[in-house]
């Protein structure tokens, strides 16, 4: 039996409630996702839109569910703007996350973005046109990542489909032009989706690892969204992603390498899928469980 590792299990709000497409249990209420996370486990949550925005009144929410406040996403625009704009953006942000006992914040490069978009295909995202471009863009995550630092925040850089950081190139050259200022998000689905090996992206770059998502994968709906050109939220739409256990990926083999590297943050259940389709108790339990089993040592068989 493998050795307990103790990390904590939080979730993203977007298996109740998905912010980019409303119609994905927009009318649960937020009351909804933290009781029912709280009843299968998990210690704390991500952010999202329909969380108090002001630091006081987030941290008496939390506390009255007996959760933490895991971390936030924050839509980055370092791609076409100046890094002092940047740090005049993210003051709001920035003061909630830290002043609710966050390390990290979930950055997310949405400039020239098509995630959002419900009819952009893939192939379409952005892309950096040289390595110098890449270069300057790593100078001003690294300074802006210095800035969160200075405040107790490591800035999380998450790689995502549409973005321009999306292929496992990308996440190599982000890696290579930024400083230690900026950690790494690995998420499991993602890096499947943009085309690479999950396990081997997270062993190459175990030592910036500063958040995990633990998204699995439905490997036919990715083909799909290639073959078919759809976008990110048609992807979405048809189930590309579920929770650890329901899909493709070897969680086991993740968190080994997590355990072995005696990795310090946080396991966040991120899954976005319809709730009509994916009730949304049923999948989070067991997304929860399926984590809980691995870092406990216990047969996967318990979780089925």
């Amino acid at each position: 039996m493998a050795k307990p590792f103790d990390v904590k299990i939080g979730i993203n709000p977007i298996s109740w409630s998905n912010d980019d497409l409303p119609a994905l249990g927009g009318e649960t209420p937020l009351s909804t996702a933290l009781t029912e996370g709280r009843a299968i486990g998990y210690q704390g949550f991500e952010l999202g839109n329909k969380f108090p925005r002001e630091p006081a009144a987030l941290r008496e929410l939390m506390a009255g569910y007996g959760l933490e406040v895991v971390s936030g996403w924050y839509s980055g625009r370092l791609a076409q703007r100046s890094v002092e704009e940047e740090i005049a953006a993210v003051g709001p942000h920035l003061r909630l996350l830290a002043e609710n006992g966050c390390r990290v914040m979930v950055y997310g490069e949405v400039a020239d973005s098509i995630q959002g978009e419900p009819s952009v295909a893939l192939y379409k995202r952005p892309r950096f046109r040289d390595d110098d471009a890449f270069r300057r863009y790593g100078e001003r995550l690294t300074a802006f990542g210095r800035y969160l630092l200075e405040h107790g925040v490591r800035l999380a850089y998450h790689h995502h489909m549409g973005a321009y950081v999306e292929a496992p190139d990308d996440i190599d050259r982000i890696m290579a032009y930024t400083g230690e200022d900026v950690g790494l998000l690995f998420d499991s689905g993602h890096a499947w989706f943009g085309g690479g090996d999950p396990l081997a992206i997270l062993r190459k770059h175990i030592r910036r690892v500063c958040h995990v998502h633990c998204k699995d994968v439905r490997p036919a709906m990715v083909r799909h969204a290639f073959n078919r050109q759809w976008s990110f939220l048609d992807a979405v739409l048809n189930g590309v992603f579920t929770v650890p256990g329901d899909g493709a990926i070897d969680f086991g083999a993740i968190v080994d390498v997590l355990r072995t590297h005696d990795y310090q943050g946080w396991l966040v259940v991120e899954a976005e899928q319809d709730p009509a389709v994916a009730p949304s108790y049923a999948y989070a339990s067991k997304g929860y469980r399926t984590l809980r089993a691995l870092l406990d040592g216990s047969p996967l068989q318990e979780v089925a």
